[in-house]
């Protein structure tokens, strides 16, 4: 069978032949239609993920949307390797598996469903975000970011507070939910300024951030200054796509009741990310979620590997 394959760490896939897989006992055979390439997928191939764990050669992706053997039409999440998402075939257990909506087609469940599934988890499972609260997302212009804030507004946020390195992209977050938009400059008193107006008052009761880094950094700072001891700010840590690490002054969480904390593979078991996955994909129509979307053939995914994958979010077509 045709797949994209990784020869050697850290190179880009080739497109070539695979070996076909053979269901083991406990595993599903599913023809696959479309694979999104994702900061994760990328990460896992280059074995700089810390999930990472595959040897050379290996089939690249970790979710997609295909049919079951039964024809049933399925978002599908982490094959275990040599297998992945980005092949004609791949078997994955059935209970890693969830149905898609006969209402949301192929493209748009495999381009949303991973940062739908790292939105909804981070808002349900971690921070346990309550209907009225006030909401911040840093990084907001990425896909993930920008489904942030519609999920926040759609699970009854009072407010939803937007940031964004790319103060050109944030201009049209607002369209999508936010009340307040806050660019990510180089001016750091207006920075500091402005985030001191959102932490008082009303405050902010979770943050997602998609960034970590300098921004991650300010937000903390901001938060443990004017936080307050009856409504502890949940800072839930996502992705890292400005620093990967941070310098925070022991001060700011003693001297507040911020509750730090991360939310992805590991953190979440895999059982919690699936039901996520599933409210998620029956929420997508009724809640009039977006993404933006982009395709290109399995074919040519050594042309393709390299662009940004930001937004809009670049699927694959396979079957």
């Amino acid at each position: 069978m045709k797949a994209a394959i990784v020869v050697e760490t850290g190179k880009t896939p080739v497109y070539g032949d695979f070996r076909e897989p053979v269901p083991a006992t406990g595993e599903a055979r599913i023809d696959v239609r479309a694979a999104a390439l994702s900061h994760l997928t990328k990460g896992r191939a280059s074995g700089t993920h810390y999930s990472s764990d595959a040897t050379v050669p290996f089939i690249v992706g970790v979710d997609g949307v295909g049919r079951l053997q039964d024809g049933k039409r399925v978002y599908f999440v982490r094959p275990e390797a040599p297998w992945g998402a980005m092949a004609e075939r791949t078997v994955v257990r059935p209970q890693q598996c969830v149905p898609v909506p006969d209402d949301l087609d192929d493209v748009t469940a495999a381009a949303i469903a991973n940062p739908g599934m790292s939105v909804w988890a981070a808002f349900r499972e971690r921070a346990k975000l309550v209907k009225g609260e006030n909401v911040m997302i840093n990084g907001a212009t990425g896909s993930a970011g920008r489904l942030a804030v519609q999920v926040a507004k759609y699970m009854g946020a009072k407010k939803v507070v937007a940031t964004g390195r790319n103060a050109e992209s944030l201009k049209g977050v607002d369209a999508l939910g936010a009340d307040v938009t806050i660019p990510l400059g180089d001016d750091g008193d207006a920075l500091e300024e402005a985030l001191k107006e959102q932490f008082g008052g009303d405050g902010i009761d979770v943050v997602l951030d998609y960034l970590w880094g300098p921004s991650a950094e300010r937000i903390l700072i901001a938060g443990a200054k004017a936080g307050k001891e009856a409504a502890p700010i949940r800072f839930v840590q996502v992705g890292s796509l400005s620093a990967a690490n941070i310098t925070l002054p022991g001060a700011a969480l003693r001297s507040s009741a911020i509750e730090l904390m991360g939310s992805g593979l590991g953190s979440v078991p895999i059982v919690g990310l699936l039901k996520c996955i599933g409210e998620f994909l029956k929420a997508v129509v009724p809640g009039g979620f977006q993404v933006a979307t982009r395709t290109a053939r399995l074919a040519d995914v050594e042309k393709f590997w390299d662009v940004d994958t930001g937004t809009p979010r670049l699927v694959f077509l396979v079957g």
